[in-house]
C-alpha cells in the first residue's frame, strides 16, 4: 500500500523559506521520478517540480530559480527547499509520482506565505 507523508510546512513571510519532506514507503521509491504538486483554494492541483530516479530535475515556470527538489533514495524521501516564497505560493503542497501520480495521495502539508 502507497503511503505519502509530508511535512515541513507552516508559515513564512514573503521572501522568506521552508523546507518540505515526503516520506514514501510501500513503492520502490528509487525507481520513480517523485514530483511536488501544490493545490491552492479554489484551484486546480498542479505541479511544482519533479525529479527522476537518477536525480535530473524540472521545475514550473512559477517556482523556477526559488524551489529546489532533491531525494534520498537511501531514505525513501524527497524534499523541496522553497526559499523567495511568495503570497502566491500559499496552497497545501502534496508529494506523489510524476507525472502520472498514483491515485491515493498524503494529507499534504499547509504553506502560508503572508507577512
Amino acid at each position: 500500500q502507497v503511503q505519502l507523508v509530508e511535512s515541513g510546512g507552516g508559515l513564512a513571510q514573503p521572501g522568506g523559506s521552508l523546507r518540505l519532506s515526503c516520506a514514501a514507503s510501500g513503492i520502490i521509491f528509487r525507481v520513480y521520478t517523485m514530483g511536488w504538486y501544490r493545490q491552492a483554494p479554489g484551484k486546480e492541483r498542479e505541479l511544482v517540480a519533479r525529479i527522476t530516479s537518477s536525480g535530473l530535475t524540472n521545475y514550473a515556470d512559477f517556482v523556477k530559480g526559488r524551489f529546489t527538489i532533491s531525494r534520498d533514495n537511501a531514505k525513501n524521501t524527497m524534499y523541496l527547499q522553497m526559499n523567495s516564497l511568495k503570497p502566491e505560493d500559499t496552497a497545501v503542497y502534496y508529494c506523489n509520482t510524476a507525472p502520472n501520480p498514483f491515485p491515493s495521495w498524503g494529507q499534504g502539508t499547509q504553506v502560508t506565505v503572508s507577512s
